[in-house]
């Protein structure tokens, strides 16, 4: 806990309710975080008021804080300019910032008689030529492979000439993608003048190229070089098809961005740009540990667009709270009208959930998470109404066969996956009866308890804990949860006639989930998996209590000694083959009463 709270809630308290920008300072005096608010007074004292509520990323800024400043501003609007410039100058350490996440970008040309068309991140090859650098590593690596292709240049690893004719030529030969320059049947000349037009493709662009190649192919037709007129005439070809291929990827023909995040405990965002209706560009961040959804969404645009380049139109994947001011702020700093929305249908949507996909792939890369697990985490989330996606999940079923077994299974998924290690089994021991609800109590119950003694093989507590029934399961053990006074989210997975999952119960009601796609089957999987993991772990113990009673008929061995005999040998066919010394010893009985026991099991199992 900050001791320092109570002194910060105080100055808090004494506030204006004017908008301003807030500074959060830490024990050294530095600037850790920066924000704006519309009234000072009630935004910076939410930090405050109830600083044990908060999660993630707050709940860590919250802790460090032991003073803050702040500047008054006249409207929203200033506030929020100046919060832009004061992050862009302080870089505080718990604001969004995107400092690496951007390089340089080169088209590389190397030296030598037959150069290659490279993508590089820095210029340091003093023998070649280098084009730009651009902003989008994206733009330029699709740009390499786009001159590449249209002008049948190698991007293979062979050296040439020392290479010419020393193997077989590769797949992109025989697939007319390479003039098959390893056969030495492309001139020294020849192949730099493709060079060239390559580079003026990238450089000039396809508009440029097709003129200056429409130019060079009428000359060569008039000087009856109509070999090379053809080779141009195929070049200017394969730009126009490259183009067409390009364009279909909006219906839109303006300029927009569309920006989509992923993940809540752990985001990524990603931003596609459109040009001309073309995609052109995709740029990925990694954001780290974020504030929740609306707020690193907004922040994320504010870092993102602070050096400009801002186009007319901003699709967002999900609501901000500040959406209509951060439009105003946009269209001020660019020049020009800019309207910032969440599409919800045709073209635009298509595009946000294109962006929402190589954002949930990037976060995957990062994370070390499948990006289909961590986008049925954040759907399972939405749905249930927890504060980010649970990273560690717990279900628990009861299973019984009569009086004779009956137990409680838990398993444990991490990141969206079975966690095998995390798999607890419980034999219930104080319930008399078929209680479901009294059995599911006693097994949370004693994993909780675990936890609270400090058994290190219960620890974390999950974030999300799952039973294998409905509301009256949710009630049940909800008293045990209180008990404990353990805020952990609680649900139950209800089964259908035919034991496939149905609905989600809490202790209001039902949540169906059948138009989720990724939380219903998460939810069906560990839903299976539990249900699986319980009834082994009955029918082992029925097995065993079969083998235990049968063993108890052999006068002088007891439960305990029959537990002993199984614990060791296991199966039946372990105990035919046991010897009566080891029977003795397991058992601690004597050379006689071993010798009756091992001539039983011969005889009756």
């Amino acid at each position: 806990m900050n001791a320092a709270l109570p002194h910060l809630r105080e100055k808090a308290s004494k506030l204006p309710l004017s908008p301003g920008v807030y500074l959060m300072k830490d024990k050294a005096g530095e600037v850790i975080y920066i924000g704006k608010a519309k009234q000072l007074k009630n935004r910076v004292s939410s930090y405050f008021a109830n600083a044990g509520a908060h999660t993630g990323k707050t709940a860590k800024l919250v802790e460090k804080i032991r003073d803050f400043d702040f500047i008054v501003t006249f409207t929203e609007l200033d506030a929020l300019v100046l919060e832009s410039s004061l992050i862009k100058q302080r870089r505080p350490k718990y604001n969004i910032l995107l400092k690496d996440a951007r390089g340089y970008n080169y088209v590389k040309v190397s030296g030598g008689k037959y150069p290659r068309l490279t993508y590089a991140h820095n210029a340091d090859d003093k023998t070649a030529e280098y084009i730009g650098p651009y902003a989008s590593g994206f733009t330029v690596r699709q740009s390499v492979a786009d001159a590449n292709r249209i002008f049948m240049l190698p991007s293979c690893s062979r050296k040439f000439p020392e290479e010419f004719n020393k193997s077989r030529p590769c797949l992109n030969y025989q697939i007319k993608r390479c003039a098959g320059i390893c056969l030495g049947g492309v001139s020294e000349g020849e192949y730099r003048q493709r060079v060239k037009s390559a580079v003026n493709y990238i450089k000039g662009g396809s508009k440029e190229s097709v003129r200056r190649l429409t130019a060079e192919m009428s000359e060569a037709a008039e000087n009856l070089d109509f070999e090379k007129a053809a080779r141009l005439r195929d070049q200017i070809n394969a730009i126009k098809r490259v183009e067409s291929v390009q364009s279909v990827q909006s219906s839109k023909t303006s300029d927009y961005d569309v920006v989509a995040l992923a993940g809540s405990t752990n985001a990524a965002a990603t931003v596609i740009k459109y040009r001309n209706g073309r995609l052109t560009d995709k740029e990925s961040f990694y954001l780290g540990g974020g504030y929740g959804e609306e707020q690193t969404r907004e922040e994320f645009l504010l870092e993102y667009y602070s050096g400009g380049g801002i186009p007319p139109e901003i699709y967002l994947d999900g609501e901000i709270e500040n959406k209509e001011l951060i439009a105003e702020y946009m269209s001020e700093k660019s020049g020009r009208k800019v309207s910032v929305t969440v599409p919800k249908r045709g073209g635009g949507l298509t595009s946000v959930m294109l962006a929402k996909s190589n954002a949930a792939e990037y976060l995957s890369l990062k994370t070390g998470r499948a990006a289909k697990e961590a986008a049925a985490l954040e759907e399972l989330a939405k749905l249930l109404g927890l504060p980010a996606p649970p990273e560690h999940i717990e279900c628990y079923d009861i299973s019984n066969i009569g009086e004779s077994a009956k137990t409680g299974g838990m398993v444990v998924y991490r990141g969206g996956k079975p966690y095998g290690k995390g798999y607890r089994k419980f034999t219930v021991k104080e319930v008399a009866g078929l209680d479901d609800y009294a059995c599911m109590r006693e097994v949370v119950g004693r994993r909780l308890k675990r936890y609270v003694d400090g058994d290190e093989g219960f620890k974390p507590l999950p974030d999300l804990i799952l039973l294998d029934g409905g509301k009256g399961h949710v009630s049940a053990v909800k008293e045990v949860l209180d008990g404990f006074k353990l805020d952990i989210s609680l649900f139950g997975l209800v089964k259908d006639s035919k034991h496939k999952t149905r609905a989600i119960a809490s202790s209001g009601g039902e949540i169906q989930i059948g138009a989720n796609k990724g939380a219903f089957s998460l939810l069906s999987k560990i839903q299976e998996e539990v249900h699986r993991f319980s009834v082994a772990f009955t029918r082992e113990k029925h097995k065993k209590g079969a083998f235990e009673l049968t063993l108890t008929a052999v006068p002088g061995i007891g439960e305990a000694k029959a537990a002993a005999l199984l614990k060791r040998f296991k199966t039946k066919a372990a105990l035919k083959a046991a010897a009566v010394g080891e029977l003795r010893e397991t058992a601690k009985i004597s050379e006689e009463k071993a010798r009756e026991l091992h001539d039983f099991i011969k005889e009756n199992m």
